[in-house]
């Protein structure tokens, strides 16, 4: 059974490549049945997106594109689920011009089926937001600049309205974090000058207590060698 299940898939999406020139919806339509008839097929599928968009850079452009848009077509009829979006990083380092085409095309796809503010709405689910987080980076300002300035250059620049966001208050709390942590290595050292201090000052004390037993010691001394003889009755 489950060798029919894979078979089937990979011959939707191998046939689908390339055979076809142009993309064909009936492939999509018949993904989608498959995955409504079998939860196995979902699961097979999503490893497929995983397995094609490592390796997009061996397709070839119109492969590309076919590629793209049936998982678009499974992602926005809810055919798999939207958390296999979460292998894709978009960071200048973790992309090249294949994956950036492969990216374009599937969002470009998703836009058109559900329309900007839905697909904005999907995207800022708070339920699947840790699925994004590669999408729309917030790790440092590098990649976060570069998403923006990859969803903008595709005429998505409205799904990016978040992370502008972040990136104009990037500067405040990275101050505020060094100050916390200014804060935090200040009272530490002020504990420890107080502990220092008060170790210092038992000790003075300590010492101080010591020097007065000896000074008293050496006084009583001295009064017994001055004090004379009494002389003895004759």
């Amino acid at each position: 059974m489950l060798r029919s299940l894979v078979g089937s898939e990979m011959c939707i999406r191998d046939r689908c490549n390339a055979q076809e020139k142009t993309y064909l919806r009936f492939y999509g339509l018949l993904a989608e049945r498959f995955c409504g008839l079998n939860p196995t097929y979902q699961e097979k599928f999503d490893e497929a997106f995983y397995s094609q968009y490592s390796t997009i850079h061996r397709l070839e452009t119109n492969k590309l594109r076919n590629t793209a848009k049936i998982f678009s077509h499974l992602i926005h009829t809810d055919s798999i689920s939207w958390s296999c979006l979460s292998y894709i990083t978009l960071s200048e380092e973790d992309t090249t011009s294949s994956s950036r085409i492969f990216v374009k095309i599937l969002f470009q796809d998703l836009c058109e089926h559900l329309g900007l503010k839905k697909l904005n709405d999907r995207m800022h689910d708070p339920s699947m937001a840790p699925h994004f987080t590669g999408l729309f980076p917030r790790d440092n300002p590098r990649n976060t600049r570069f998403a923006i300035n990859f969803f903008t250059s595709v005429g998505l620049g409205g799904l990016t309205e978040q992370l502008r966001e972040h990136l104009k208050n990037a500067p405040k709390m990275i101050m505020q974090q060094k100050q916390d942590v200014d804060s935090d290595s200040s009272s530490s050292d002020s504990s420890s000058s107080d502990s220092s201090s008060s170790s210092s000052s038992s000790s003075d004390s300590s010492s101080s207590s010591s020097s007065s037993s000896s000074d008293s010691s050496s006084d009583d001394d001295d009064g017994d060698k001055d004090k004379k003889p009494e002389k003895g009755s004759r």
